[in-house]
């Protein structure tokens, strides 16, 4: 378990200008005044002043510091996979189909992880996909990107529902859209305030062309959409010629294992459906997928290749592998209960811990558990202070479109043992205790 000491202050002290600066620029908050452009800063694209730094990142950055807490990363328990086994499998790889697994491959990706892909995708609710209508991305991040550069011209509006993921908002902006957030509670994206906000758009003349949206445990609420508001969902926007884009990464992680169809289910024409292998595999592969309406494939493919010119033909060899030789449905149980008990003790620290004011939502599945002040606290300078009482979490400015600070947080438990996560919050819960003391 990780104890107070002398390291918590002392991180906060090491850290490096460049990355505070970042991380306060990212979030709208002053920072120090700017150097004098390099003459090349007249080169770029108005596009690249839309690229921003993500929070998240940054954050990510701060809790690698010795003495911290770190209650930000939404990473996977990597340590419960076979890693020895897998080291052999990819030894056997380069050992037996090293001209291929090292040469360019399709841009679709290879046939075999396709059709698994369908076989996952099964498993999540999906019964007709085909993997013809599969492409194999860099990540789902990539197959936002290629999205945004497909549908969008610059002024376009992008639906997403608030909160959102930082990556997403920071893909959409870069492409010069108007992202507009819509409103949600705790059984998800709320249907009227859909439909409000499409007509509004539509009355100011604005071309309204996707709507972002991630159904299952939401990054970074944890909320599940209610299974009676997805097909009204998808006909709402059906009827408003908008596209869903449905991003997926934690479906198969829900507690009991029971899951919600998802939207792309009843609905092929009307929903292009985004999975990754990030959440219930390995990360660092880079390996996710957008399963495409046939009528959009040709030119989704085309653009994605664009990007990449092909996925890594290594990384699809060894996931291939992993779910043809390996129990992957036991690893997606083990990974059930594993995060089921940390979020377990999460709740209940915050249960003992926090102070009168703080409220969270109760995820049935995924990484996050996202938190709310008091009105009126903004829970972006908190998060130096909480450095210097030795944890780490996410201000929830970083997760809206909407401008100005934020009352709410978000905590990551997929990483952290039960016993730290304990006292990264009885370490948090002061600093939230002084700031709603402070506001009153």
């Amino acid at each position: 378990m990780n104890t107070p000491d002398v390291g918590a202050n002392a991180a906060a002290e090491t850290l490096s200008e460049e990355t505070v600066d970042a991380l306060a620029r990212a979030q709208g908050h002053h920072a120090p005044a700017e150097p004098q452009p390099h003459p090349h800063e007249a080169l770029l694209s108005a596009r690249a002043a839309n690229i921003k730094q993500s929070a998240v990142r940054d954050v990510f950055e701060i809790s690698m510091q010795p003495g911290l807490v770190s209650l930000a990363g939404g990473n996977p328990y990597l340590q419960s996979l076979p890693l020895n086994h897998l080291a052999d499998t990819a030894a056997q790889i380069i050992a037996e189909h090293g001209l291929e697994a090292l040469q360019y491959g399709g841009g679709q990706g290879t046939l075999e992880l396709r059709t698994q892909i369908c076989e996952v995708m099964a498993a999540e609710g999906i019964h007709d996909a085909r993997p013809e209508n599969v492409v194999i991305t860099a990540g789902s991040q990539s197959a936002q990107d290629v999205a945004a550069k497909v549908f969008c011209d610059p002024g376009d509006v992008i639906l997403l529902e608030d909160p959102t993921y930082v990556g997403a908002l920071n893909t959409f902006e870069a492409y010069e859209v108007d992202v507009q957030a819509v409103a949600g509670d705790e059984h998800g994206l709320i249907p009227s305030a859909l439909r409000a906000k499409i007509a509004s758009l539509k009355a100011a003349g604005k071309t309204i062309k996707l709507l972002y949206t991630i159904p299952n445990f939401n990054n970074p609420s944890g909320v599940m959409l209610a299974p009676e508001r997805r097909q009204e969902i998808v006909d709402i926007c059906r009827e408003a010629n908008i596209l869903v884009l449905e991003d997926n990464p934690y479906g198969l992680l829900k507690f009991d294992g029971v899951l919600p169809a998802p939207l792309r289910a009843a609905n092929p024409d009307d929903v292009l459906y985004l999975g990754s292998f990030s959440k219930i595999f390995a990360p660092g592969l880079r390996i996710g997928w957008a399963l495409v309406p046939e009528h959009l494939l040709q030119r989704y493919y085309l653009a994605s290749e664009a990007v990449t010119l092909c996925p890594p033909t290594f990384n699809q060899l060894l996931v291939s592998d992993y779910l043809r030789n390996y129990d992957w449905m036991g690893q997606i149980r083990t990974y059930r209960s594993l995060y089921e008990e940390r979020c377990a003790a999460l709740l209940a620290a915050l249960e003992e811990f926090m102070p009168e004011g703080v409220s969270w939502t109760r995820p049935e599945g995924g990484f996050f558990v996202w938190l709310t002040l008091p009105e009126g606290i903004d829970s972006y300078p908190l998060l130096y202070k909480g450095i210097d009482a030795g944890v780490v979490f996410v201000p929830g400015a970083a997760f809206t479109a909407t401008e100005g600070p934020s009352n709410k947080l978000r905590l990551a438990y997929s990483a952290v043992p039960p016993e730290s996560l304990r006292e990264g919050v009885k370490r948090l819960a002061p600093v939230l205790a002084e700031a709603i003391a402070g506001a009153a």
